[in-house]
């Protein structure tokens, strides 16, 4: 197996999940000075790493969504595709960072941009301010072979909060459950029909007449379509098991919330998923994740969501559009880590990095994607700089079925070589 693919199985066994990732930090920081680079660190955590006299700097984010076992995670190949155990694997974004060291265990002269928090916010992107001194940026954050990313969607989070009261409720008590459904990346998946635990759950509800929540715990994080959703509720009708909503009745007689009804109803009329695609980038233009809902013991109601549009006006109208929604049932309402859409832009940059991608891979071609890279936050800090992304194939990032073509990663490297020796 390559130098790469064995850096990338350390960086595995490393915990580096978002917001937990300083013996990640302390690990990279410690290999870049091994190897006489110069390293610098910010308050943030973002890491910045030089030698020389670099035109070209490399960029990626060190941290990791975290889902099942992870970060305990036990990788395994299957016909030339790197997977983990009942884990994310992390080959978003850990592959690009193996892809780092082994150009420092080379001696580039590079500079590497290593942001942190990226999967929670573009958190380490949005603070980022080193002095940087090459002419242009790669981004390795891309998730298909022979494609070069020339723009992203912009994005938010969105988040409400409600303050219940408990009631007597009636009836029988059930646990309704949706468990270990797909999931997936909610920018890049959200148009495959992926299904949504906390819609599966909605709609079942409503179909089954239950007006009475006692409890609801729904979604792992805010940019994963949901995979797990489960619900105590209490009805005058009998439930049963149908299809992926498994229905288990309880000996209990729990209180239920005061505005129960109203929950189960926003959550089978919120439009999750696509609400425009690009026709002419044929991607989504315009989605929105309904990411987690919970519904603790003391009566407080939390739903976060992750909007996502390919240009500045359209992310605007998503959020008052859902601020209003959540506004009209009585929640309170956040807009947190906004992010800006990263503009289209053909450059002699972006040329140049299409024609060795052609030249490795037979075909290549320009596209937009519809998820957060951080070229659109950093562009807006270090406007003279030429902007580009690439990447390995990574299938379902941000689940317990990523996976990872280990071709495709040995390709994707011959691509940087060229690249560099290039410019």
């Amino acid at each position: 197996m390559s130098a790469i693919i064995e850096h990338f199985k350390t960086l595995t066994q490393i915990p580096h999940c978002s917001k937990e990732a300083d013996k990640l930090l302390d690990f990279l920081v410690a290999f870049a000075k091994e190897r006489n680079y110069k390293v610098e660190v910010d308050g943030v955590k973002n890491i910045y790493i030089s030698k020389g006299r670099p035109t070209l700097c490399l960029q990626a984010h060190y941290d990791m969504v975290c889902m099942g076992k992870a970060p305990m995670i036990e990788t395994y190949v299957e016909e030339g595709l790197m997977k983990a155990k009942e884990s994310s694997l992390g080959a978003d974004n850990g592959m690009a960072i193996a892809m780092m060291m082994q150009c420092m265990d080379e001696d580039r002269e590079l500079e590497f941009l290593l942001t942190s928090d990226e999967e929670i916010g573009l958190i380490g992107a949005n603070e980022v301010a080193f002095n940087l001194q090459a002419k242009y940026m790669l981004n390795l954050d891309s998730e298909d072979e022979a494609e070069v990313y020339i723009g992203c969607a912009g994005g938010a989070d969105i988040t409400a909060f409600k303050q219940d009261a408990y009631v007597e409720g009636s009836g029988t008590c059930y646990e309704v459950a949706v468990k270990g459904l797909v999931g997936g990346h909610s920018g890049v998946d959200i148009d495959k029909a992926i299904p949504s635990a906390i819609k599966v759950l909605g709609r079942y509800l409503v179909e089954n007449e239950v007006r009475q929540l006692a409890s609801i715990y729904a979604g792992e994080r805010r940019n994963s379509i949901p995979a797990n959703a489960v619900a105590i509720v209490r009805s005058e009708k009998r439930l049963e098991t149908k299809g992926d909503v498994t229905v288990r009745e309880l000996n209990e007689s729990p209180k239920v919330l005061n505005g129960g009804e109203k929950i189960i109803s926003l959550i089978d009329s919120f439009k999750h998923g696509v609400h425009a695609m690009n026709d002419e980038l044929g991607i989504p233009d315009v989605s929105i994740n309904l990411a987690i809902i919970t519904a603790d013991e003391k009566g407080g109601v939390k739903i976060d969501t992750s909007a996502r549009a390919m240009g500045a006006q359209e992310l605007e109208d998503l959020t008052e559009e859902t601020v209003r929604l959540f506004h009209d049932y009585g929640f309170e309402v956040q807009v947190e880590d906004k992010y800006p859409a990263w503009k289209p832009d053909i450059s002699a940059f972006t040329n140049l990095v299409s024609d060795e991608m052609k030249a490795v891979f037979g075909k290549t071609k320009m596209m937009a994607i519809h998820a957060g890279l951080e070229c659109g936050v950093i562009a807006e800090k270090y406007p003279a700089m030429k902007f580009a992304s690439i990447g390995p194939t990574i299938r379902y990032p941000h689940s317990t079925r990523e996976e990872v073509d280990l071709a495709s990663v040995e390709r994707t490297y011959e691509v940087l070589l060229r690249i560099m020796k290039r410019i």
